[in-house]
């Protein structure tokens, strides 16, 4: 694939915003196309700090990382955990990360009701940092929930597995089979804002 063609696949998932907003949030879109480069240690690590700085109720910080890269048997344990109409292309994915949240709270034990929120919040700055870097991810809730605690070792009643991440680099969108080609390939939309913002 040319540098002119993989723009040409860009710039159709590029938002087409009512404001001027980060470049990294105009750009980035959910990847399937993957290409086999892989993802350093170090641009690893940035994406995961990027999350770090996120805020959080009480500054709990309840998400926890857990990443495989492509090629390791670990990664492939990950991809056996995916839903059928994920694995067709998470398999060509740098690296699969397991995104879980504390189910409580560490000053108290009680349960912590945003944990969820909080996740979101460190995800979007994980992949705010990834667009920056020309990495892209894609957020998968396609996944056996019930066999993932086991598979990593963990207790459900305290940590809960929420999402898995699949990240790399861009390729062609012609590597993929249909109907994930045309996913690639068809334009992001959003509500209009007047839909979902109010003055008061």
């Amino acid at each position: 694939m040319t540098p002119e063609t993989l723009s040409d696949a860009r710039s159709i998932k590029q938002a087409r915003t009512e404001h001027d907003v980060l470049p990294a949030i105009r750009e980035r879109f959910s990847a399937r196309a993957f290409s086999d480069e892989p993802l350093s240690d170090n641009e690893l690590m940035t994406l995961f700090e990027a999350a770090a700085w996120a805020p959080s109720a009480m500054n709990e910080q309840p998400w926890r990382y857990r990443y495989a890269l492509r090629g390791t048997e670990a990664f492939d344990r990950m991809w056996h955990l995916l839903n059928a109409g994920n694995q067709p292309w998470a398999k060509n994915a740098a690296a699969l990360v397991v995104c879980s949240v504390m189910t409580t709270l560490e000053r108290n034990g009680q349960p912590n009701h945003s944990r969820l929120h909080d996740l979101g919040v460190a995800n979007a700055q994980l992949l705010m940092q990834a667009t920056s870097m020309n990495i892209f991810g894609h957020l998968m809730g396609g996944f056996d929930h019930g066999r993932a605690p086991e598979e990593l070792g963990l207790d459900p009643s305290k940590e809960e597995v929420f999402c898995i991440l699949a990240l790399g680099r861009l390729t062609s969108p012609e590597t993929l089979d249909e109907p994930f080609k045309t996913r690639e390939l068809t334009p992001r939309l959003r509500r209009p804002l007047a839909d979902t913002v109010t003055r008061l």
